[in-house]
């Protein structure tokens, strides 16, 4: 089976080939990061331009460089949702188009799932049962997978995702965007005592999130503060935020007996949150798993893979509701 991965469900715009032979072929990905540095942010209906100036551009680079054709692909994958409407409007626009010129099956895939089975793609013996957390710009959740398309949300943000608040705090320390990754590696030279913040909704055991109070108080910390201080500031951030999800985590590991823990998502490329993640694994004799770090963000690997594990489990597609807040991703699927 060839699978061919589309992503373009925010700033990225990703296509891949995946082999149930020989694992992942190639996937390339272009990001949109420089083209909104200037906006801080990025500007829905300018990511949804780019995805369509660059997306055949990729497709037929990964195709030529990889010496496969249209006509070798057995399944095309491609992300339905969450994400922006216009940016997801293109990969699916150019997946039904191929897959209607050419009569190649297809598969919406969701993007969360793509992100919850992407340590598997470089590990193929890793397989459910087991417990995910997944961190990015736009979401924080403990989801429990007990097998192939059976997930459930254990625990969410009630307001900022983890990333969204590493960016936000990034800005407010007047560093480039994204300031996620920035924000980190200032916290290498700094004091991650020097500022007690708080660690919101850990007075009493629920795996919920909340970031948006950490964010405030380092707003009205910098104040007082001077330029000098602003590495003590990332580094007392960063440890209050890896405090929380540690914290989390560790009391969702004590629901059921979980031999595996996987960490995905953008932000699963912290260092510090790896070792902080790999020392909890020590201590309660789970294995902890990755994706490499060019995994971790948004990408069409994750996407191809996914399709390729709901083809060959025969899993049932669905259809992706936007309307809903919430994601409870093992009734989506129908």
């Amino acid at each position: 089976m060839l699978v061919l991965g589309i992503e373009s469900s925010c700033d990225e715009t990703g296509i891949a080939l995946f082999s149930d032979k020989v694992g992942l072929i190639d996937h390339k990905v272009n990001s949109q990061i420089d083209l909104f540095k200037e906006y801080g942010g990025v500007i829905p209906e300018i990511a949804a331009r780019d995805h369509s100036n660059k997306i055949i551009k990729i497709l037929n680079k990964v195709l030529k460089e990889n010496d496969v054709t249209i006509d070798q692909i057995d399944l095309i994958a491609y992300t339905a949702g969450p994400g922006l409407i216009g940016s997801l409007m293109v990969g699916e626009t150019v997946a039904k188009t191929i897959s209607k010129v050419k009569n190649i099956e297809i598969i919406p895939i969701h993007h969360l799932e793509g992100h919850i089975l992407a340590p598997g793609i470089e590990n193929r013996s890793l397989k459910p049962p087991y417990l995910c957390l997944l961190v990015s710009g736009g979401h924080t959740q403990i989801i429990d997978c007990d097998d192939y398309g059976q997930y459930s949300i254990l625990g969410e943000t009630i307001d900022d995702a983890c990333g969204e608040a590493f960016d936000k705090v990034g800005k407010l320390l007047n560093l480039e965007y994204p300031g996620g990754p920035k924000v980190a590696q200032l916290a290498k030279s700094g004091n991650s005592e020097r500022f007690n913040f708080p660690r919101a909704l850990t007075q009493k055991r629920n795996l919920d999130f909340s970031f948006s109070g950490l964010k405030t108080a380092v707003l009205y910390e910098l104040e007082n503060l001077n330029v000098t201080d602003y590495a003590d500031v990332a580094a007392s951030f960063q440890a209050a935020v890896i405090d929380v999800l540690v914290k989390k985590l560790s009391w969702a590991l004590e629901t059921k007996d979980y031999k595996k823990l996987i960490c995905s998502g953008g932000v699963a490329a912290n260092e510090m949150l790896r070792i902080k993640l790999d020392q909890l694994a020590k201590n309660t004799k789970v294995q902890v798993y990755y994706p490499s770090l060019e995994l971790c963000t948004d990408n069409a690997a994750m996407i191809a893979y996914a399709g390729y594990i709901r083809k060959s489990k025969k899993l049932k597609k669905y259809d992706v509701e936007f309307s809903r807040p919430r994601w409870p991703l093992g009734e989506l699927y129908a």
